[in-house]
């Protein structure tokens, strides 16, 4: 196989977004990536990604970000998408309580499937519809400091803290990995940090990663 050159970014992480079906998941995906909201979004059937390369502290990150299904009769099947994530948006909707109360079974799942250094935040979405909230922002900030999370409010409508949250996410992955390969650096006695092209962690077979891409 041919290497190509990737020239156009340095990083390329892998970000699943997680948690019940109907809070608003693919919106946020859309909106970050597209820039787009549809009000009619229909369930997503097992997964799908988006991709959106943007800048983080001088370095261009692609963000490659997996979709899965919230119903229960797909999660044997997305399971399998964790693998190679090194960030999640665990998104629950301030207007259902349950969306909320389900959060813990979800980090469950996730610290089961996923990297133990995943990075993780917490978002609770719909903040515009603050009239029929079920969830107080307090609720949602102490549980996450309980679970040692990142938390944001969003509204994939109004586009409130979708670019925070991802930025957030991706600088704290992008910490992680520097200080990690400045650590492997030195172990080596050597000068070279990851640079052009470098794909952390998003699985062994790069071909893979086309498969399942959502069409407009």
């Amino acid at each position: 196989m041919t290497h190509r050159v990737d020239h156009e970014y340095d990083y390329l992480f892998k970000i699943v977004l997680i948690g019940d079906s109907g809070v608003g998941k693919s919106n946020i995906l859309s909106r970050f990536t597209r820039n787009e909201f549809c009000l009619e979004s229909k369930s997503t059937i097992g997964v799908e990604f988006a991709t959106r390369t943007l800048q983080v502290e001088g370095k261009t990150v692609k963000a490659q970000i997996w979709d899965t299904a919230g119903q229960e009769r797909y999660r044997a099947i997305t399971s399998a998408y964790y693998r190679g994530a090194v960030g999640a948006l665990l998104v629950y909707d301030i207007t259902k309580r349950q969306t909320f109360d389900n959060v813990q079974r979800w980090l469950r799942e996730l610290r089961d499937h996923a990297d133990s250094n995943i990075v993780i935040m917490m978002a609770g979405n719909k903040s515009d519809l603050n009239h029929l909230r079920a969830v107080s922002g307090d609720d949602g900030q102490n549980l996450a400091e309980r679970e040692g999370l990142s938390f944001l409010e969003t509204s994939a409508l109004e586009a409130t803290n979708i670019e925070k949250a991802f930025q957030t996410i991706l600088t704290e992955i992008y910490h992680i990995v520097s200080k990690k390969a400045l650590a492997a650096q030195e172990a080596a006695g050597g000068t070279t940090l990851p640079g052009q092209g470098t794909t952390i962690n998003v699985g062994e077979a790069s071909g893979n990663t086309k498969r399942g891409c959502c069409s407009t």
